[in-house]
């Protein structure tokens, strides 16, 4: 059985985030929000987490410095930008410091179910793909270890 995706959801907007996190969960994501970026890596340093979603304008920093501190605490979380402000120079800060993908506000719903369905499913991917490379090189080397022969020290005279 997978395990159900955890999103933090991180807006300042209370109604923002209502929203989004009530729209998650009935798509059958487990979510947590934060209203600013020093709730969100708190939680961040305390929980695990597959997704953020992470508000480009904080009170307290920069949602594209936030990426970085978030992939200081949480390397494996995916992080997406939602931004009200789109500018060009705000999408290359955001791909600089780490975002995996970028929307804008108002957000389509649909879009963002799409968006956040396809990253998730990459990082599956990704995981299944580690666990697989591990297997097979541990498999690998026991097989080796079992084969390895001692080596003899007799030198022909």
């Amino acid at each position: 059985m997978d395990k159900v995706a955890r999103i933090l959801v991180i807006d300042d907007d209370e109604s923002i985030r209502k929203t989004v996190a009530a729209i998650l969960e009935e798509n059958n994501y487990a979510v947590d929000t934060a209203e600013n970026g020093t709730e969100a890596v708190k939680k961040a340093k305390t929980g695990t987490y597959n997704l953020a979603l992470v508000d480009i304008r904080l009170p307290d920093i920069e949602g594209t410095k936030l990426l970085a501190e978030l992939e200081a605490v949480s390397p494996k979380t995916l992080k997406i930008i939602v931004t009200g402000y789109p500018a060009l120079q705000n999408a290359i800060e955001a791909a600089n410091q780490g975002a995996d993908a970028y929307l804008i506000k108002p957000v389509n719903i649909d879009n963002l179910l799409d968006t956040i369905a396809k990253y998730l499913e990459k990082q599956r991917k990704q995981e299944s793909f580690d666990e697989s490379t591990v297997a097979q090189f541990l498999e690998t080397r026991v097989k080796e270890i079992e084969n390895e022969k001692p080596v003899s020290s007799k030198r022909n005279s």
